[in-house]
């Protein structure tokens, strides 16, 4: 199901021309916001629900203007 609905996005997309570049930082920006959410804020859990060290999150946190929640 997730596949079918991620074609029909990446086709949206290749058809209205979005550049390969804006879509990967577009996704990594919403997908870090999200999980940060579900983690009430805590870069730690963060970083670890993520895959990545939490010193990698701090830099895409700042390079995205992303806040953690106080």
């Amino acid at each position: 199901m997730i596949s079918d609905r991620l074609d029909k996005l990446v086709d949206e997309m290749v058809t209205t021309g979005v550049r390969f570049e804006d879509a990967v930082h577009e996704f990594e920006k919403r997908f870090i916001a999200k999980v940060l959410g579900s983690c009430d804020g805590s870069l730690t859990r963060t970083a670890d629900a993520l895959g990545i060290h939490r010193n990698t999150l701090t830099r895409k946190m700042a390079g995205y203007k992303l806040k953690k929640r106080s």
